[in-house]
């Protein structure tokens, strides 16, 4: 049974650290640009080549996330930092923009790339495109079920790496336009404002139909109970989510998993106890979910009731006298815990001073009844949790800083009279200046060779074998031994860093030209009567009003795709392009998230007709790609820009209706601000409306600007 890698977190050096100590196979951090959780640390140049040589000495890989849209007039600084990350000995790249894998990939053949999960490759088509492009790994939607990602395992040979713990996007990653639509922050370029985490209430016909406040707030994610499931199929890599969080739940959460992948492979079972999730609990959680990976309930995965740390429950509060807050143990508490009061309104502290029967202790166990001085009071029978545990948070600390992981080494130490010293660390050999002498008084021994030796204590090693081989009385000065074993181990700390291959190639493609036209075209979403005279092309998503004339739109979540043959399609994702590519004419939805000409350049030579741009770009943005396009490659693209349209902000998996939809019917879900966002069920997912229409009335200035084609939606007429 293969050992798959455990991949941890990094947001921060100091969790980097934590990560390596609690025993992963590998990190994924970022830099200051271009990295997917833009509001982590994240590190400086001088950081990451820092945390290549520190994660390298103990053999673990570092994979950097440069998983971010990249627009035109950035390209030129972001290869500059692909080469710095490239020549540092970064050991992959994750990324998400199509334009950029593809120049990345050709002009450094050498580079290690991983598509991120940002990219939506969700079927088995997509990922045999990816594997077809030359792409190491795809990192698989979330949302993937576990008989899907073992099929893709079977079926194709490329790396997969799949999510095991953490948080969760409640839509498809890399599919959710609702922070970018309201605030300006786009999830695709590492600023998501977390619109899912706030509360939201469901309308049906303009009557409120549901009680809880936080309908897209997902639990969080805990695969520990099926981890020998993803060990079993071959899943090459266990990924662990958490770069926003600190230190010590990334030690704790590291460390869980790689005893439970440690004692599945040993042992066949996880040996994972109740005591080792209430651990987890402590640290953080929304309450666990396995996730759609193992085919969760709907209503498993959800936690509608709160969307930030959950803690755990320790308590009740039984009495109030002036500010002093009475609470019932139902377990133990701590002198600095963070805990929470729940009830009509949360009430959280850090506990300073704490008395049992009047008297100040700095520990109260479960069934005693605690005395707290709050400034805001609860009310009596509020539940009270602890939403931080410090004593664990010490302990954690403490194991972080003890640097017990070490790499074994293997040692042969010869020395013979008359010769110079031979001694060999794994494949590192060093051979001494000195002449081995006879002893005239006191002979060099067996053990005072080996005390010198063992002195490993400021390194990453420690001795897992020692094989020593010396004459009889001999003498070998201290000093010798010492600048033997300091010099060995010089050597050994650099050959365990990444060896550059470093190789840069031209990057070219094949293009066809097309004629620059001013065409429109209709997306009939719905059953109005409109006169369609007007309109070059119709798209439908119902192939029952199919005809040679019409374009079907293809669901962009496809788990199985359906065959067509010579037909117009407009697709949504890379696993349709892959299908359908032959005998088709095909047009790229909004959901390939095109900001670049490099990205449009790719679709069209893969096979796309008619690439459609990004919902994200400005016109300035829209200029430069065609403006570069012409000036790299000499030819005009065939591009489509929607300019009205009440645009989808996410689709989910989630069914937020729980079985219970009547299309006739009229859904939406209301803010905090009272804007109304349309809430749909197609294609067996939900789909989120923004609260307004996008509209764009400058049809000349674009068609001025190089775009062929600009589309309508029907539900703006």
């Amino acid at each position: 049974m293969r050992r798959p890698e455990l991949l941890a977190p990094a947001g921060s050096f100091d969790s980097l650290k934590a990560a390596v100590e609690a025993g992963c196979d590998a990190v994924y951090l970022s830099g200051k640009l271009y990295g997917a959780r833009s509001f982590a640390a994240n590190f400086s140049n001088d950081e990451l080549i820092k945390a290549f040589n520190f994660c390298h000495l103990y053999g673990v890989k570092v994979y950097v996330t440069v998983n971010t849209l990249i627009y035109e007039d950035e390209v030129n600084n972001f290869i500059k930092y692909i080469e710095f990350l490239y020549k540092n000995g970064v050991d992959a790249i994750i990324i998400q923009d199509i334009g950029m894998f593809d120049l990345i990939r050709k002009i450094y053949p050498n580079l290690e790339i991983h598509i991120s999960t940002q990219m939506h490759i969700h079927n088995l088509e997509g990922t045999k495109l990816m594997e077809e492009l030359g792409a190491h790994r795809v990192v698989l939607a979330r949302e993937t079920p576990i008989e899907l990602v073992e099929e893709i395992k079977n079926k194709t040979n490329i790396e997969l790496e799949i999510f095991v713990h953490g948080a969760l996007c409640v839509s498809y990653s890399g599919q959710c336009l609702m922070s970018s639509f309201i605030g300006g922050r786009s999830g695709n370029r590492g600023t998501c404002a977390q619109c899912c985490r706030q509360p939201y209430s469901l309308y049906c016909n303009n009557k409120k139909i549901s009680n809880d406040e936080y309908l897209l707030s997902t639990r969080d994610l805990n695969t520990l109970d099926n981890i020998g499931k993803l060990i079993d199929i071959g899943v090459d890599s266990l990924k662990i989510e958490g770069r926003l969080k600190r230190p010590e739940y990334v030690y704790l959460v590291v460390s869980t998993y790689r005893r439970a992948i440690d004692n599945y492979l040993k042992y066949g079972k996880t040996k994972i106890t109740d005591k080792d999730l209430l651990e987890l609990k402590k640290v953080f959680n929304r309450k666990f979910t396995k996730g759609f990976l193992f085919n969760t309930k709907n209503d498993e995965f959800i936690n509608s009731y709160r969307p930030n740390h959950q803690g755990i429950n320790i308590g009740k509060v039984i009495d109030i006298k002036g500010n002093l807050v009475y609470i019932k143990l139902i377990d133990s508490i701590n002198v600095q815990d963070g805990i929470r009061c729940i009830g009509k309104k949360d009430i959280g502290m850090t506990i300073q001073v704490l008395k049992v029967n009047n008297k100040r202790v700095e520990h109260a166990n479960s069934k005693e009844v605690v005395c707290i001085e709050m400034k805001e009071l609860p009310n009596i029978g509020d539940n009270v949790v602890k939403t931080t545990d410090s004593v664990q948070l010490k302990n954690i600390e403490s194991k972080i800083n003890s640097n017990l992981r070490k790499v074994p080494v293997s040692i042969s130490f010869d020395a013979h009279l008359n010769k110079n010293i031979i001694m060999t660390i794994n494949n590192i050999t060093v051979t001494s200046d000195y002449i081995v002498d006879k002893s005239m008084n006191y002979p060099t021994t067996l053990d005072s060779i080996k005390k010198q030796l063992n002195k490993l204590g400021n390194t990453v090693y420690k001795i897992d074998s020692i094989d020593i081989n010396i004459d009889d009385d001999i003498f070998i000065p201290v000093k010798v031994l010492n600048d033997l074993r300091r010099d060995i181990i010089n050597k050994l700390d650099c050959s365990r860093k990444k060896e550059l291959q470093y190789n840069k190639s031209e990057y070219s493609i094949e293009l066809k030209d097309y004629k620059h036209e001013k065409t429109k075209v209709l997306y009939l979403s719905d059953d109005k009567k409109i006169d369609v005279k007007n309109y070059d092309s119709i798209i439908v998503d119902d192939i029952s009003k199919y005809n040679n004339q019409i374009i079907l739109k293809i669901s962009r979540v496809n788990e199985k795709l359906n065959d067509y043959n010579n037909m117009n399609l407009l697709i949504g994702e890379f696993g349709s392009l892959y299908k359908y590519r032959e005998n088709n004419y095909l047009v790229s939805d909004f959901s390939f998230n095109v900001t670049n000409s490099y990205s449009v350049a790719i679709l069209h030579s893969l096979g796309i007709d008619k690439v459609t741009l990004s919902y994200e770009l400005n016109d300035y943005q829209i200029e430069k790609i065609i403006k570069k396009y012409h000036e790299r490659y000499n030819k005009h693209p065939n591009l489509e820009l929607i300019v009205s349209d009440t645009p989808e902000v996410m689709i989910l998996k989630y069914d937020i209706f729980n079985g219970i939809y009547n299309p006739h019917n009229n859904y939406y879900l209301k803010d905090k601000y009272n804007n109304k966002f349309e809430v749909k069920r197609k294609y067996d997912r939900t789909v989120i409306y923004n609260y307004k229409p996008l509209i764009k009335d400058q049809y000349d200035r674009y068609y001025e600007l190089g775009i062929n084609s600009l589309r309508e939606n029907s539900t703006n007429m």
